[in-house]
């Protein structure tokens, strides 16, 4: 058999090219129509969907009708990422079949033999003829081929733009006037900072040795941290500052309170947190990532660390989705490092000059968001939950050295929430969430102390905790409250309001929780009563937090909500930051420090 007849015969190449050329007009004119469709149709704003709205409206008590817009929410959300996923394989596809004609018929050029010279003056203007049309349906086809393309990568950006206002699309106002039990004056302030940190936060004298400074061990008294923002929601990860003179006006637009506002670099939807005159976050894409240090009187980045040429790091980024990026876990310090990890598992710990202490990598986290559970010391310990398909744990490792002192494995799905250590008056509880459980650790050691099943879905809010009773939430699931113990005990559950992204807030008397989709919701700690609702009218995916007595809530246009804590819905205040915002604020004395979506603002009087 010779060379030639090994290859593919050229009629064979023929029906492959018209095979793959008719299969790149019937995925270009699909494209075309399903980005029509996307522009004269708001699938999350259907007649239905109004219908149910409305009918909310007028009956807000109407439990089933509330579960009917909760299934039509998880509809919503399930139809974005699926076509998500077909208009990117849609957009690949097309590409190979538009790359399989153009070999064909190149390897067709090649191998045929040239047509004869025909002598018929007649017979030249068939041809030319039939070469003029041959290249008019090429460029054509190109033309169709590119725009579709084109129309390919619009709709996966429209689809995002409409993932961000699917929540608020099926909000709906419920009158938060007649909703529960009236009541009057604010809870007693309990966030002055004590001399042992009580029950609402991270832990007595046992827990943090000393009065001030760096104890004879090296790490920080528990009045040292509680002084500073070492971590994701403030000391301990349970969204209280007790920070004082904290301002309650200002206008990002006009500057009125406005101390300063810095640029940062590279995205990232990480928290900034700050050790006495520094404030630390950072930022990075699919090929950078780095360290911020800026000044907290001027604003002036004072260094940054890249964060490159990691031992073990995978050589190809994660998969993500743009509402995660590749920065979301918060930092932490412990006083004299910083520590941050990223989407690809990079793990890093710098002092407070930029120079690297050591770097390792975890492991490519397994999961189809990214990862963004945030990071948490305890004593010398960094803490990090790194729940991931098929290998769920919980590790501590030493901040001197980045060496593992403990490593515990759990039987969980994929996690987003990060953890929280609380003081219970006996010891202290590292507390982690994911499906089934809410788990309770010794952070010295990593042994479980209890465990609940109670939770399911795809958890994103951390737990809130007060008063001895641990406060559990998650979309599609239930949101319960566990006093804690030995033989833990489950106090009240509902499943009104649920939230998948902010954590709740809890004092000993009221529970607060904020959904997604801008609703807030107050309920009584003790027994789920619940006190009043109130809509945003905006998305909101920054946690609540509590200082000097006024809860700080951001929603994502930027604007502050500054309420007080009561039976009733109170509103101090509600200050515009001047751009928009998915972050959880930081507080230092005096200031709240807030990163935007393209900015880190300091605020103060």
């Amino acid at each position: 058999m010779t060379a030639q007849n090994s290859l593919v015969p050229i009629h064979l190449l023929r029906k492959i090219a018209l095979a793959s050329a008719i299969f790149a007009i019937i995925l270009s004119v699909l494209i075309v129509v399903n980005y029509m469709q996307l522009k004269r149709a708001d699938p999350l704003n259907t007649k239905v969907l109004k219908t149910l709205v409305e009918r909310m409206h007028a009956n807000p008590a109407d439990e089933q009708l509330r579960q009917e817009i909760r299934e039509v929410d998880l509809l919503a959300r399930k139809a974005f990422f699926t076509t998500q996923w077909q208009v990117r394989m849609g957009g690949y596809l097309l590409f190979f079949s538009i790359l399989v004609v153009v070999i064909c018929l190149k390897t067709i050029e090649l191998r045929e033999k040239s047509l004869p010279v025909v002598p018929s003056q007649e017979k030249t203007d068939i041809w030319n003829i039939r070469k003029i049309n041959s290249i008019w349906i090429l460029y054509s086809g190109i033309t169709v081929v590119f725009i579709s393309l084109l129309l390919a990568f619009l709709t996966h950006q429209e689809l995002g733009n409409t993932l961000d206002l699917a929540s608020k699309a099926i909000s709906y106002k419920h009158d938060p006037s007649g909703s529960g039990p009236s009541g009057s004056g604010v809870e007693t302030d309990k966030n002055a900072i004590p001399e042992k940190l009580g029950s609402d936060s991270i832990g007595k004298h046992d827990t943090m040795a000393g009065t001030a400074g760096l104890n004879m061990d090296g790490f920080p008294s528990a009045q040292e941290i509680a002084k500073n923002f070492p971590s994701f929601r403030g000391p301990g990860g349970n969204g209280i500052a007790y920070q004082k003179n904290i301002p309650t006006d200002w206008d990002g637009k006009s500057g009125k309170n406005i101390q300063w506002k810095t640029e940062i670099p590279l995205p990232g939807y990480n928290s900034p947190i700050i050790w006495n005159d520094r404030i630390f976050l950072t930022g990075a894409n699919e090929t950078k990532r780095a360290v911020y240090c800026i000044d907290l009187a001027s604003g002036k980045i004072l260094w940054r660390k890249s964060v490159e040429k990691i031992q073990g790091s995978p050589a190809q980024e994660p998969k993500i989705i743009r509402e995660t990026g590749f920065s979301a876990p918060t930092m932490t310090t412990d006083g004299r490092r910083v520590y941050a990890i990223f989407a690809n598992g990079d793990l890093i710990s710098l002092d407070f000059d930029g120079n690297q202490v050591w770097a390792k990598n975890l492991g490519l986290p397994l999961n189809h968001y990214g990862h963004s559970s945030s990071l948490i010391m305890y004593h010398d310990l960094l803490i990090i939950q790194y729940d991931q398909r098929g290998s769920g744990s919980v590790m501590a490792l030493s901040g001197k050295t980045g060496e593992k002192v403990w490593q515990t494995s759990r039987s969980v799905k994929v996690s987003w929430a990060s953890p929280v250590l609380v003081q219970t008056g006996k010891r202290t509880e590292l507390i982690l969430a994911a499906e089934p459980i809410i788990a309770s650790y010794n952070p010295a050691d990593g042994k479980e102390l209890w465990r609940m099943d109670c939770i399911s879905g795809e958890v994103g809010p951390s737990v809130a905790y007060a008063g001895g009773v641990v406060y559990a939430v998650n979309d599609y699931s239930r949101l319960s409250a566990i006093e804690i113990g030995d033989q833990p005990k489950l106090l009240w559950e509902e499943s009104d309001f649920l939230s998948d992204i902010p954590s709740p807030l809890a004092t000993e008397k009221y529970l607060f929780l904020v959904t997604s989709y801008g609703t807030i919701v107050c309920y009584d700690a003790k027994n789920g009563t619940s006190y009043w609702e109130h809509e945003l009218e905006t998305p909101t995916f920054a946690s609540p937090m509590l200082a000097e007595g006024r809860i700080y809530l951001l929603d994502k246009k930027g604007i502050m909500h500054i309420i007080k804590p009561d039976q009733n819905y109170r509103v101090i205040n509600e200050s515009p930051l001047g751009e928009g915002s998915s972050c959880t604020p930081a507080f230092a004395e005096g200031r709240i420090i807030i990163r935007g979506d393209k900015n880190l603002f300091c605020i103060g009087k």
